[in-house]
């Protein structure tokens, strides 16, 4: 049987969503396939994101070929987790969605980052047990 596949969605696709689905890979990737998007392109995902990323987890997102891309990119998913971006996002057709409602942690000194990624390492972690 194969594997769920879970689509992080926010805005830019360059921040939160792109954390998710990092740390998808990194602590669920048994039980289920990460995957990100947006509805509009950044040229790059933020930077914070991928040094503090590197410092925590040793991933590093980049070399690992994650880049900001379009809802239109993802396969076919089963769940759409939406970060919280307070805009309605387009139809994505899957059987359940949520949204974590995260606050997006750009231009805030690294704490703000660090709190984002602990509580995404969170749900990660609750996704998992229920997924599994």
């Amino acid at each position: 049987m194969s594997k769920p596949k879970i689509a992080f969605i926010c805005v830019h696709n360059s921040c939160r969503s792109q954390i998710a689905e990092a740390l998808g890979r990194h602590l669920a990737s048994d039980i289920f396939e990460s995957y990100s998007a947006g509805t509009e392109l950044k040229n790059c995902i933020n930077q914070d994101a991928v040094r503090l990323m590197k410092e925590l987890y040793h991933i590093d997102m980049e070399a690992e070929g994650q880049y900001s891309k379009l809802l239109e990119e993802l396969p076919p998913v089963d769940g759409v987790i939406t970060m919280g971006c307070n805009v309605q996002c387009p139809h994505l057709p899957c059987k359940w969605r949520e949204d974590w409602g995260l606050d997006d942690p750009t231009g805030q000194p690294d704490e703000g980052f660090y709190e984002t990624i602990r509580k995404i390492e969170e749900k990660i972690l609750q996704l998992k047990a229920r997924l599994s």
